[in-house]
């Protein structure tokens, strides 16, 4: 396909979707230099073999895959007209994403309260490495959830139709990207434990 063809507003398309798909191919590296840094570090004498991630985390994996299975639901929606199931899709979808990001956290209290700490004179590497990763990913979390108020907002505004709907699915992309990023992070800090 000729990226030169089409209108201004298909170009224009093509070249938001190009450069989000930079930014996740920048994140896949970020994420893949962190899980390597893991896999290095587990050779460390210091390195806690008994250290079990927190059930709520398992928890936090079917939240954030339901809430993509929401995001599609509310694409398929806006496609067939259906407004208001859109609405509905896109505010479960955000639920969702906030109780994940609850779990998480609940997820931290809980290695705290086993006495594991990100930093500090008890801290050690694998539970450094562990609230390291999920926090910068909850950070990429909260952005797309910052994106997912945009689209409601603007699916408020009525400015996505079912032949327009280029910012539904760019966030749409996103979401389903961290989503799948954070199913591989529990299964790396999972298997890993």
């Amino acid at each position: 396909m000729d990226l030169t063809q089409g209108t201004l507003q298909e170009k224009n398309n093509r070249a938001k979707k190009m450069m989000l798909w930079f930014g996740i191919v920048s994140l896949i590296m970020s994420f893949a230099g962190l899980t390597s840094a893991v896999i290095v570090s587990s050779a460390r004498p210091d390195w806690t073999e008994d250290l079990q991630l927190p059930n709520v985390f398992i928890f936090s994996v079917f939240a954030i895959v339901i809430s993509s299975i929401t995001f599609m639901l509310a694409k398929r929606a806006l496609k067939q007209n259906n407004r208001s199931a859109t609405t509905s899709y896109l505010v479960i979808t955000l639920v969702l994403g906030i109780a994940f990001i609850t779990m998480q956290f609940l997820g931290f209290q809980q290695l705290i309260e086993a006495g594991y700490y990100l930093t500090g004179p008890t801290s050690d590497p694998k539970a450094s490495f562990v609230f390291l990763i999920a926090f910068v990913h909850i950070l990429h979390v909260l952005v797309g959830l910052i994106c997912l108020v945009v689209v409601i907002y603007n699916h408020f505004k009525q400015k996505y139709t079912a032949t327009n709907m280029l910012g539904l699915e760019l966030a749409g992309t996103f979401w389903h990207f961290v989503d799948i990023l954070w199913v591989y992070l529990f299964l790396f800090l999972y298997f890993l434990s």
